[in-house]
């Protein structure tokens, strides 16, 4: 009796699996993050024309420092969207470790899937921003 429910689900629930797929409701997938190099953040950073988010963890930026001016994000992944502009059309760059971390990856799209229109990401990260001699500051987490 079991396997023949469920053979009847399985029989009645494929058409609307295919159904809901199609058409309206449908969303389509999100653009990906631009990409910035560290010349191009440098300028970006000195005009003030972007908001720059740290997805780094704690233990990083206690070795490493951050960029200057950046806002750290609580977490890479769930970090909350209060902690991004108020205006979905403003100009934010994630940056993180380096071209092997995806945490600036990963808040870019969390960004651009909260409907942010102007969402970058440094892929050098702060390990290229360093080696290209660009100012860090330091980083001390509260006690």
């Amino acid at each position: 009796m079991n396997l023949k429910a469920l053979a009847l689900a399985v029989v009645f629930a494929a058409p609307v699996t295919v159904f809901a797929c199609e058409g309206e409701g449908h969303t389509a997938e999100l653009a990906a993050p631009k990409k910035v190099t560290v010349t191009e953040l440098a300028k970006l950073t000195s005009a003030k024309a972007a908001t720059v988010f740290d997805a780094n963890n704690n233990e990083f930026r206690a070795k490493n420092g951050v960029i200057p001016g950046a806002i750290l994000l609580t977490s890479s992944s769930e970090f909350a969207l209060t902690e991004l502009p108020a205006k979905k059309d403003a100009k934010v760059v994630f940056y993180c470790a380096s071209e092997k971390c995806n945490a600036s990856s990963g808040a870019a799209k969390k960004a651009l899937g909260a409907g942010y229109t102007d969402v970058s990401v440094l892929p050098d990260g702060l390990t290229g921003w360093k080696k290209a001699g660009q100012k860090t500051a330091s980083f001390k987490p509260n006690s």
